[in-house]
């Protein structure tokens, strides 16, 4: 069973899949994610007292830290923000993410995609958009998901299986920066 986290991590950097999966209980937790950690709970707090035109939905249902599973995608998440559509209105919900960064790379696009296909999976619900909140900007970004996407989670799934049946430590990323501040480094010798 893999988190849709696992999938930001795949894109990002394969490896730091393969530390997590492959050789459990040695990450180390760092001054950033449980700086991640409070600003998520802060933005749920000032959530409740913002209307819905940040992401240009009339009326829908807020649920914080919706949990989905599924067992036929191998796949779980928790997704930060679930906007529903109201009874009555069209089966369609979006996907919010908080991030702590100002950039949404490939691996933030895709995590917001998997939220997508287990809204779809497990609630059977439209989610052709989601929106990525940058916590710094307070602002939402919207992003179209498409099949497209849709498929490519659903490839990243096999490829990072492949990963964990085979136990073979990924190649390194091609963009070394990504490796500066990653605490994993000191565990790839090759970098």
């Amino acid at each position: 069973m893999f988190t849709v986290t696992d999938i930001k991590q795949y894109v990002y950097c394969a490896r730091v899949l393969y530390y997590e999966v492959c050789l459990p209980r040695i990450r180390p937790t760092t001054d950033k994610m449980e700086a991640g950690q409070e600003a998520h709970e802060e933005e749920e707090t000032r959530e409740h007292r913002r209307s819905l035109q940040a992401y240009g939905v009339q009326t829908a249902e807020r649920e914080f830290n919706k949990r989905l599973y599924s067992e036929a995608l191998g796949l779980s998440g928790m997704i930060d923000l679930l906007l529903v559509a109201p009874d009555g209105q069209e089966d369609v919900a979006w996907p919010v993410d908080y991030k702590l960064a100002t950039e949404t790379g490939p691996n933030i696009r895709l995590q917001l995609a998997a939220y997508a296909v287990l809204v779809e999976e497990c609630l059977h619900k439209r989610a052709e958009q989601g929106y990525i909140y940058p916590i710094p900007l307070r602002r939402a970004e919207v992003v179209k998901i498409d099949a497209g996407q849709k498929r490519r989670v659903r490839e990243a799934l096999a490829q990072m299986r492949e990963i964990v049946v085979t136990e073979r430590m990924p190649a390194a990323v091609k963009e070394r920066g990504k490796c500066v501040d990653c605490e994993f480094r000191r565990f790839c010798n090759d970098i």
